[in-house]
């Protein structure tokens, strides 16, 4: 695992939104070979899809042969509805950018049949031969996309229903308003992230210190769902100095370090 350490939030989300664009880049993906990659909602990635389309107005980067399925998505809300992941991806990152629609997928939150729905999605996702690199953020309590604590580690696209936690986090995107909050999610599973060829999360400020602490320092466990990543070979945990609020500093300095290393290691 890295853990890339910024100073700000701007600074995790230029660098995050450099390393998507790096990534598309070096795959060179045509129309029958496209890159393919999964992003979350929600404010952690705001900043990265920010740069990303400031790259993309720039001329540096292309979406048009770029693939794109959402994590997760509310049970019960429209397309339309401004609460939706589906409208709020719209609205902060492919309309502004050059991606075909065909080439987008997205969990269908008012399906009448939610295993036929999630079983659909898993397929789609292999067809395209899986996700190339998976996109993140992470919950105060470690949960990654909607795989809150005690989520199976072997668990694929469901319906989840969210627990006090996550409604209470999630109140800030309804006004405040906690009965606003749907309780019940479609979202990819531990086990499908775990399948993606490079995973990575963004994290950003004090209050993600905590899961930072149980991912990168604890044990694998189920509660801490990111905790998971320390199995994957092509994982990276993209944050800014609040969120190492919790980590041992010879932790902060041996990640530290390693990146030096490798910056030095280019320069020569």
């Amino acid at each position: 695992m890295r853990l890339i350490i910024s100073p700000d939030y701007d600074g995790c989300s230029r660098w995050a939104a450099d390393y998507v664009a790096y990534k598309i880049k070096a795959a060179r993906p045509t129309e029958n070979k496209p890159f393919v990659m999964a992003v979350p909602a929600g404010s952690s990635p705001l900043g990265m899809f920010e740069r990303l389309i400031e790259l993309f107005r720039k001329g540096k980067l292309s979406f048009q042969n770029v693939v794109i399925f959402n994590m997760d998505e509310y049970a019960g809300l429209a397309p339309d509805d401004e609460h939706s992941y589906h409208y709020y991806l719209w609205k902060k990152f492919f309309d502004h950018i050059d991606i075909k629609k065909k080439n987008i997928h997205l969990l269908n939150g008012q399906t009448k049949d939610f295993a036929k729905e999630c079983a659909s999605y898993e397929k789609l996702i292999r067809s395209y031969g899986g996700i190339d690199l998976l996109i993140a953020g992470v919950g105060e309590d470690g949960h990654i996309a909607f795989n809150e604590p005690g989520s199976s580690l072997a668990s694929r696209t469901r319906v989840k229903t969210l627990n006090k936690n996550t409604i209470n986090a999630n109140a800030r995107f309804f006004d405040g308003d906690t009965d606003r909050v749907p309780r019940n999610v479609l979202t990819i599973g531990i086990a499908t992230i775990m399948e993606a060829r490079d995973v990575m999360v963004i994290a950003s400020g004090d209050k993600k210190a905590k899961a930072l602490h149980g991912a990168i320092e604890g044990s694998i466990n189920h509660m801490c769902p990111l905790s998971i990543l320390q199995m994957h070979p092509h994982a990276l945990i993209v944050c800014d100095e609040e969120a190492t609020s919790e980590l041992k500093a010879d932790t902060v300095r041996y990640f530290k370090e390693n990146e030096e290393v490798k910056i030095s290691q280019r320069k020569k």
